[in-house]
């Protein structure tokens, strides 16, 4: 028995163990999450009380226990319940909670019912659940199905029996997630399942909202029609587009399609947004179809009664009217509904006596135009009430219209939101320089969100070269010919910077591969403009736009790595003779220039597929860079070279500079290659020029120009202070002064200016100059003209001007040739001998290139404009038709602003006479103002070589009278021009001559006078009846002197003293020289240095004075309002009997003044 109560010993011990370590387990479990299962408090008691009766307790401890035995089943309580895990617990806790929620329903519905709305109202509401959803546009198939899914849920759902709340044990396996939802999707069900008891209206029901029928699926059109639309801004109409399925085909091809929905979304939530894609991605054509589709042209109830139009500006007017096209062809649409305006016409009715503003009809929905339109717009309508949307496009441009209009947009759009009239802008840029818009705090203080529209990219490989060739033109028909001859077929792309360098690359290849000599004739000037189109009506027709399948590639740089099939060109340097000149028939290459000049007809070439068998080549300027995009090229050769104009920012003087672009447009021009497949990029520099060199963006047109027209128009809006305008690139503000001292010098702005800062407003003047499309010298010059009757021949100055090169260059396009051909030495000497004779003789000849401007313009009107005509004289046919669309455009204009004008365009204008030469220029001196120099004199030159030298009013530098001017070889006193550019020497371009008396009365700013001398004497004209006077003085900052001149008296004391002994001397008035001899003093009294010791001659020079009268005219408008104005003071001068006979008579005017 010992024995065995030692057995049994440890019994008691390894139980309590096996129990400790069972709870030990158990707690372990529990913190892991798991359900664990414990025994029940009774078995732990039996077990207990029976290890306790053992009569063998008290054994042996050191002896192992035996295996414990099983016990019968049937000994074994059965489980009653469970104990619950925490999460379980929990689970159960919040179904409780609901259960005690949902009991406390019906009161909480009941005290709610006293603010439910009505049925109608209700149903006045759009569901949130359906905003910027593409619910509408899918398939019906898919919405059917969707929609019986849908259905078989909510039937399971509302056939489950809700009191089952009973949890079983294999919920005790599923994951978090999955309970939670469950949870929450059983508390919804009850949230939407309102009480038997419950009396709650059909309108006060949520399930309601949400039933859908499948069948109204099946009908989408119908569902958007039938959608209940608000005045709230959270309205949401869409408008069906019946689009051809060609087209559609096209569009999901497009990578902005698949961003529709985010694109909407931040448009309809942000005032202003900012979209980022990359050329190609489609955003030009596609985000106006957008806006259109979700109703954005509807008016605040979706009618069309009251419709507005969507804005969408272009930098350039080749695209305004390709993309407009090109929308309206998707859209299916009229030219009357999408319509385009660019400066000289439009595709719709026009509105406007102007012919500027509004090329649109009623019916128009989304207008296309150029950055200048809507600024010129904004000056008539500073809200842009017509407009609901305005985009502004190639942003990225940073051109200087789409800065200020940015700048504009950035107030008027708050203004328009705080009168309840929401305008929506977009800015639509490429990945450059975005930050210049989204993190401008001037511009936005709450920053725009910015979506960024991803690209279907093809790799390009771009290929430095190891060394930079000076000579970059022949380094690229170098490349180009190795191209041609050794890699696979695709189009060739080569940057140059200028059209002579375009033109001599073209004629080199064309020699190279003659087979394309055929297709392509020599460039002389009468075949270059024969191949122009006789109308810009054809150039329309004829040009394809680029192709919806647009795609951007990505830029794999490879440096100073060429491809195998180009690994031996390893030696840069090897000069054009290295590379075969022979003729290379087998290898036919379709050569093709491309450069802003170019007629539109020949641009629109490089749209079109080469002649079979034939490789595309184009040598184009920037210009295709970003502008357009020119299919099938695959090869691109890059000089890095680009040419620039540079202004100076106080002396006018511009120069043309060929200087290394920047990293964000080489780029551009690497990602021309590869639209439809991967391309390579042969850079003509080597990797370390690119890294060190090159800038990262080009500068901004604004801080590369004269902002004077700019300045101007934003005077005329209303900006007082253009310093303070949140420019997205501020110009330096010497530029801004020199603006409004040129605006200063032209009258179009008065100087308001204090001890304390310096201020300008805009005149009279001023406003009727920014109403004219043009430089704010010439709109002075226009003003003018009509008051000394020579405006049809300053409007065609104006427009020649304005268009700039008309004429061919024949020596530079050919300059390249050491043995020119025949036809065109004979072009040149033909030429020239036409501008000769245009430059006239004698007299008239003074009018110097200005005369040629307007004897060529008047020929070709004479001549219809012809294209024969054109080449023989060397006028380019582009330039001419520009030329009258602008005569006609500013005529219109004229006649718009002054109703008693009636000018027309006379297309058979006689040359003008010698008195309308020098009265022309006479104009054309008021207009150029500051543009004025003077032959140096003969003794102040010491080298020989600089005998024709003139000096600038503005600049220290010499300058020369141009080669080509009609005056290089007469050489004038003085001469006005239209500006300087800098070459190897600085250089006077449209040149005329000038006579120095005519400073002082044109530009009086200018000039610094003496006192009024004695000699001669002061004298009253009774022309203008005001008085005159000789004064001496000096033009410009380099103080030329003047001879005497008469001019008028200058604002003074004196000049009232003057004015009051014409006055009483009868000179003004004749009716008081009866009384001269009769006066108690001489009028010459009035001037002495004593005459303050005379009452009378004080009382009548403080009533000139408090009235500001010192002009005949002055005088007699005060006398029709007061007459008996100076009477007293006259009175004073004469014997008291002659009192009564001065009062009947009194004031001295005839009837007729």
């Amino acid at each position: 028995m010992a024995r065995k109560r030692r057995k049994y010993l440890p019994c008691k011990t390894a139980s309590k163990e096996s129990e400790s370590k069972g709870n030990d387990t158990s707690q372990k479990k529990r913190q892991d999450t798991t359900a664990s299962v414990q025994l029940d408090s009774n078995i732990f008691l039996q077990q207990k009380s029976a290890t306790d009766d053992d009569p063998n307790r008290d054994s042996n401890a050191l002896l192992l226990p035996d295996r414990q035995k099983k016990k019968n089943p049937t000994q074994i309580v059965a489980k009653t319940s469970k104990k619950l895990s925490n999460k379980q617990r929990k689970r159960l806790e919040k179904i409780v909670e609901g259960k005690k929620k949902k009991a406390k329903r019906a009161e909480l519905l009941k005290s709610l019912a006293k603010y439910t709305i009505n049925q109608e109202e209700l149903q006045m509401y759009q569901s949130t659940a359906k905003l910027n959803s593409k619910l509408f546009k899918r398939k019906s198939a898919d919405a059917e199905e969707m929609t019986a899914k849908k259905l078989r849920k909510d039937w399971i759902r509302t056939n489950t029996n809700e009191d089952d709340e009973e949890i079983t044990d294999d919920s005790s396996v599923n994951d978090d997630s999955d309970s939670d939802s469950q949870i929450d999707d059983d508390n919804s069900d009850e949230a939407i399942q309102p009480n038997e008891n419950e009396n709650i209206s059909p309108s006060e029901k949520p399930s309601q909202a949400l039933d859908i029928k499948p069948k109204e699926l099946d009908e989408p059109t119908k569902i958007m029609k039938s959608l209940p639309t608000t005045k709230d801004d959270s309205k949401s109409v869409f408008i069906t587009v019946d689009r051809d399925t060609d087209i559609q085909v096209a569009r999901l091809q497009l990578p902005i399609l698949s961003q529709e929905d985010s694109i909407m979304a931040a448009i309809k939530e942000n005032p202003v947004t900012i979209i980022c894609g990359e050329t190609g991605c489609g955003k030009t054509t596609q985000v106006p179809q957008f806006l259109y589709e979700y109703g954005f042209t509807c008016s605040s109830d979706g009618s069309d009664t009251k419709a507005m139009m969507i804005g969408v500006t272009e930098p350039r007017r080749v695209a305004a009217i390709s993309v407009s096209k090109r929308v309206a062809e998707e859209m299916s649409m009229a030219t009357s509904q999408v319509s385009y305006q660019i400066r000289y016409q439009g595709n719709a009715t026009a509105n406007s006596s102007l012919n500027y503003i509004m090329y649109t009809t009623d019916d128009t929905r989304i207008k296309f135009m150029t950055d200048g339109i809507l600024l010129k717009e904004v000056e008539k309508d500073f809200l842009l009430k017509k407009y609901a949307v305005i985009v502004l496009d190639e942003a990225h441009e940073r051109s200087v219209f789409t800065d200020i209009l940015i700048g504009l947009l950035s107030r008027i759009v708050p203004l328009r939101n705080k009168k309840g009239i929401p305008l929506k802008l977009i800015i639509m840029s490429a990945t450059l320089r975005v930050a210049d818009f989204s993190e401008n705090k001037r511009l936005f203080p709450i920053p725009p969100p910015v979506v960024k529209v991803e690209t279907r990219q093809y790799p390009v490989s771009v290929h430095f070269s190891k060394k930079t060739p000076e000579n970059y033109v022949a380094e690229a028909y170098r490349k180009v010919c190795k191209i041609h001859r050794q890699l696979k077929d695709g189009g060739i792309l080569v940057f140059l910077t200028g059209q002579a360098e375009i033109s001599a690359l073209c004629r080199k290849l064309r020699r190279t591969f003659p087979e394309c000599s055929k297709i392509n004739e020599t460039d002389t000037t009468e075949n270059v403009s024969r191949r122009e189109d006789d109308s810009e009506e054809n150039l329309k027709k004829n040009t394809s736009p680029p192709k919806l399948e647009d795609r951007d590639c990505e830029i794999d740089c490879v440096d100073d790595l060429y491809d195998n099939e180009l690994a031996s060109d390893d030696d840069e340097s090897q000069s054009d003779d290295d590379v075969p000149q022979a003729n290379d028939s087998n290898l036919p290459l379709y050569v093709l220039p491309l450069f802003s000049l170019l007629s539109g007809k020949r641009q629109s070439l490089v749209f079109q597929p080469p002649p079979e068998g034939t490789r595309l080549c184009v040598v184009a300027t920037n210009i295709a860079e970003t502008s357009i995009t020119i299919p099938n090229i695959k090869y691109v050769v890059d000089s890095g070279k680009v040419k620039r104009r540079y202004f100076d920012k106080v002396t006018g003087i511009s120069s043309f500079v060929v200087t290394w672009t920047s990293k964000a447009s080489a780029n551009q021009r690497a990602g021309r290659a590869g639209r439809t497949e991967p391309g390579h990029c042969y850079r003509l520099y080597s990797s370390a020029i690119f890294n060190n060199e090159f800038d990262d963006f080009s500068p901004p047109e604004m801080i590369r120009r004269p902002v004077d027209d700019l300045v101007l128009q934003m005077k005329a809006i209303g900006i007082q202070k253009v310093i303070n305008f949140p420019f997205p690139t501020c110009p330096e503000r010497e530029a801004l002064q020199a603006a409004e001292q040129l605006l200063f010098n032209l009258g179009s702005l008065e100087d308001k200016s204090n001890n304390t800062k310096k201020s300008y407003s805009i005149t009279s003047l001023g406003k009727v100059m920014s109403q004219f499309p043009v430089a704010p010298r010439y709109a002075k010059m226009l003003v003018i003209s009509e008051q000394y009757g020579c405006l049809p021949y300053v409007i065609t100055l104006v427009a020649a001007l304005t268009v700039k090169d008309i004429f061919f260059d024949i020596d530079e396009i050919s300059q390249d040739s050491s043995k020119q051909d025949p036809a065109i030495i004979a072009a040149k000497l033909r030429i020239k001998q036409t501008r000769k004779v245009w430059a006239s003789e004698g007299a008239k000849c003074l009018l110097g290139d200005y005369m040629v401007y307007l004897r060529s313009v008047g020929a070709s009107e004479y001549a219809k404009n012809s294209i024969d005509f054109c080449a023989k004289t060397g006028l380019r046919y582009k330039a001419m038709t520009e030329i009258r669309k602008l005569r006609v455009q500013l005529t219109n204009t004229v006649n718009g602003i002054n109703s008693s004008s009636n000018e027309c365009v006379d297309p058979k204008m006689p040359p003008p006479t010698q008195i309308q030469c020098n009265l022309i220029r006479q104009i054309i001196l008021a207009g150029m103002c500051n543009y004025v120099a003077r032959k140096v004199p003969a003794e102040g030159i010491k080298d020989p070589k600089m005998k024709d030298a003139y000096q600038s009013c503005l600049t220290n530098d010499w300058v020369y009278i141009h080669p080509t001017s009609s005056l290089s070889n007469q050489l004038p006193e003085f001469v006005v021009y239209q500006e300087i550019l800098e070459t190897k020497r600085l250089y006077m371009k449209n040149v005329c001559a000038a006579q120095p008396d005519w400073f002082p009365k044109l530009l009086p700013s200018l000039c610094t006078f003496s006192k009024p001398l004695d000699d001669p004497p002061v004298r009253y004209d009774t022309d203008s009846g005001r008085i005159k006077c000789h004064m001496s003085c000096t033009f410009g900052p380099q103080a030329w002197p003047i001879p005497p001149a008469e001019v008028d008296y200058p604002e003074s004391i004196e000049k009232y003293k003057w004015f009051a002994v014409f006055l009483l001397d009868g000179k003004i008035f004749p009716k008081l020289s009866a009384y001269s001899s009769k006066l108690l003093s001489s009028p010459k009294t009035m001037v002495k240095s004593w005459a303050k010791l005379q009452p009378r001659t004080e009382s009548l020079l403080q009533a000139l004075i408090h009235e500001n009268i010192a002009t005949r005219d002055s005088l007699a408008e005060k006398w029709k309002i007061k007459p008996d104005y100076l009477f007293d003071v006259y009175s004073r001068w004469l014997p008291q009997s002659y009192h009564e006979e001065v009062i009947s008579m009194w004031p001295p005017v005839k009837t007729d003044e």
